[in-house]
């Protein structure tokens, strides 16, 4: 019984996260979707492109249900799953990730929580691991790269929430005020202190 509770509710949850990565790219042009917002080369289209792939390995190959679409070999690994090259539509990207989710999601209705799954990228004794696992982990790697993104997407345009009905747009006023203060609290915290007494 808690078995099928645990999965009905990690799956979704998955469910739920994919689905906020996504919103991330609602109404962006093809140049903010795709463009670096970091230092290190971070854009919104690339996370979703390596969400899909994580996703796509993690509940393929781990279980000996390979995705039905040809992945980049994971020794290759040359950070090209973390950004959308110029022949990418990011409808292909998209489409792609939702075909993961189909393929995944049999994978994770179709077998036991305790399923046993081999993890070929992680060391040893820690690739011999469960369904499970796997799903807190693919989890884990959505919900981190969701929340990545909706930080980037702030930065963009201001858009914040998890969902469009917890759609938050502050503005430019309160929000200014708000870091003041923010900034003050911090710029105080590190000024010279007396000793309490």
């Amino acid at each position: 019984m808690i078995d099928e509770f645990a999965k009905r509710n990690l799956h979704g949850r998955l469910r739920r996260d994919r689905e906020a990565l996504l919103w991330k790219l609602d109404g962006l042009s093809e140049y903010d979707a795709r463009r670096p917002l970091t230092v290190t080369g971070t854009n919104l289209l690339g996370l979703v492109k390596h969400v899909a792939n994580v996703e796509a390995r993690y509940f393929g190959e781990v279980f000996d249900r390979p995705s039905p679409e040809p992945l980049p070999r994971w020794q290759d690994h040359d950070g090209g799953d973390h950004w959308a090259a110029e022949d990418e539509t990011r409808d292909q990207i998209i489409g792609f990730y939702r075909r993961t989710w189909e393929h995944s999601d049999a994978t994770i209705d179709g077998l036991p929580l305790d399923t046993p799954g081999r993890v070929p990228w992680w060391p040893e004794p820690y690739a011999g691991t469960n369904l499970f696992a796997v799903l807190v982990h693919v989890l884990g790697e959505t919900n981190r790269h969701a929340g990545h993104a909706d930080i980037l997407r702030e930065g963009v345009d201001g858009r914040t929430g998890m969902r469009p009905e917890h759609e938050q747009r502050i503005d430019e006023e309160a929000r200014a005020a708000y870091c003041a203060r923010i900034e003050q609290a911090a710029r105080a915290a590190t000024g010279p202190r007396s000793p309490k007494g």
